[in-house]
């Protein structure tokens, strides 16, 4: 028998009865229709925003069993609210939003915390101290979670690795897991839900997430108030520490060294790390060696620039959270002309939406040109490894193989070297991946190409135009 909106519901209320008092059916159920099942997406219809979050404050649990049980573990609920207009049209709207299937906030973490010295106070940084038994909250934003971290090429091996360390904290060779990559690619919504992954598989972990500078702060407080070992011994609690902006820790020693006892000692008590960091650790400044090493034990993941086929996947996963339908060809425009990174794709969308729903005007091309152009208009945008390679092989009349190749001409080295050294200064790629795309060479030859452009630039007037020129070619 095929189904249809009507059965799946009527199937879901049938479950739903059994669990819960009459008179909770009778007020939070019976109002309820079902509009629309497409796929594995159920749409029903609620009288009011109050109603919808009743329901997914006190009812998503139930929800989400009963229709798992319809529809599979891909079930998704989309609630459907029909308001009146009150711009004066008589036609009411309907507004959509999507069940988020958890609840809105992280519980927090009790924690017996072994004191080692005679202080039967231990210092909860994030809390006024005074109490022995420590209520940890996780400081992790469930809106962050795997569901909505879409995969494609560009960041495949990160997230693969991220599930990996969810479903066995600690018992991986990912230990530390560093995530590293430019802004807005993602690294602190791939921290965040791995520590939601874990929190859901692993409710008794202590897991908290934490910004480098948070935790630096923290750190001269405790030196301040001469309770170092204490701050000290609270972190050394933590079954699983998520650090973002680890790079934030350079040239401050203090900080540096207490997080390499911290780091030592939850390593090897098999506690899990994950790090995040803008770039990766063999472009680290002023970080101590020792803990350089330490981030280079486990695995260092690389986000990269989303292509086209997960630029296309982001958009439409974000136009359903939002409840808005949207035209595929404007879909296919954002995806090919906003390229740079996610933050500034779902700033575009959220803008489009907004422009739409103010000016009570219908989401087409001409607007979505309009808000492209005046967003990325604003936007450094970042240029590709590629697209140098590009622009400096065709300034100096070779294809982009010659300048990849392997020969040692003096005009085919500085082309090479220029190309080097425009991606370090114009993308936010690693060394190493520079490297590799650029002929595959290593970090290390990047570096000394970057110190050659640099020196000749300030001996050679010859060399010293072609670094402007292709510096005018490459940011107009």
């Amino acid at each position: 028998m095929s189904m249809t909106a009507q059965t799946v519901w009527d199937n879901c209320l049938s479950f739903i009865q059994d669990n819960i008092t009459p008179q909770a059916y009778k007020t939070w159920f019976e109002p309820i229709r079902a509009v629309k099942l497409t796929d594995n997406a159920l749409s029903i219809q609620v009288p009011s925003k109050f109603f919808y979050e009743w329901l997914e404050e006190h009812y998503v649990k139930l929800l989400k069993v009963s229709l798992t049980k319809e529809l599979g573990e891909h079930a998704k609920l989309v609630y459907v609210i029909r308001m009146e207009n009150t711009y004066g049209n008589r036609q009411p709207f309907t507004e959509k939003i999507p069940s988020t299937n958890r609840p809105n906030t992280m519980k927090s973490q009790e924690v017996d915390a072994p004191l080692k010295n005679k202080n039967p106070e231990l210092k909860n940084p994030f809390v006024i101290p005074g109490i022995r038994n420590l209520q940890i909250e996780s400081q992790l934003n469930p809106n962050y979670n795997f569901d909505n971290f879409l995969e494609g090429d560009s960041n495949r091996l990160a997230r693969s690795a991220g599930m990996a360390v969810a479903n066995k904290p600690g018992g991986t060779s990912f230990n530390p897991l560093l995530i590293f990559g430019g802004v807005g690619l993602g690294k602190t919504h791939l921290a965040h839900a791995i520590g939601v992954q874990i929190k859901d598989c692993y409710p008794d972990k202590t897991v908290l997430y934490i910004s480098a500078e948070k935790f630096t702060q923290q750190y001269i407080e405790s030196v301040k108030k001469n309770n170092r070992n204490d701050f000290i011994h609270f972190y050394q609690v933590i079954d699983v520490l998520i650090v973002d902006d680890i790079q934030l820790l350079s040239g401050k020693a203090g900080t540096q060294d207490v997080f390499f006892h911290i780091f030592n000692h939850l390593h090897q008590n098999g506690k899990q790390v994950v790090l995040t960091s803008d770039k990766a650790p063999v472009d680290m400044q002023d970080i101590e060696q020792r803990l350089l090493s330490r981030f280079k034990w486990g695995l260092s993941a690389e986000l990269q620039q989303p292509g086209f086929e997960t630029r296309v996947s982001i958009i439409k996963n974000k136009l359903y959270q939002d409840g808005v339908e949207m035209p595929e060809d404007i879909v296919e425009f954002l995806a090919n002309n906003i390229k740079t990174n996610i933050r500034e794709l779902e700033g575009a969308i959220i803008s489009l939406i907004a422009h739409s729903s103010f000016n009570k005007k219908e989401i087409n091309l001409e607007l979505a040109k309009k808000i492209v152009d005046n967003y990325v208009k604003h936007t450094k945008r970042e240029v590709s490894i590629d697209y140098i390679q590009k622009v400096v092989s065709d300034y100096f009349q070779m294809d982009v193989d010659t300048l990849q190749s392997k020969t040692r001409k003096r005009h085919i080295v500085q082309a090479r070297q220029l190309a080097m050294f425009f991606a370090k200064k114009l993308t936010k790629a690693s060394l190493a991946s520079i490297g590799s795309q650029i002929g595959k060479r290593d970090h290390a030859t990047v570096l000394h190409a970057c110190k050659t452009v640099d020196n000749l630039s300030a001996t050679d007037k010859q060399f010293k135009k072609y670094v402007e020129d292709l510096n005018k070619k490459l940011t107009m």
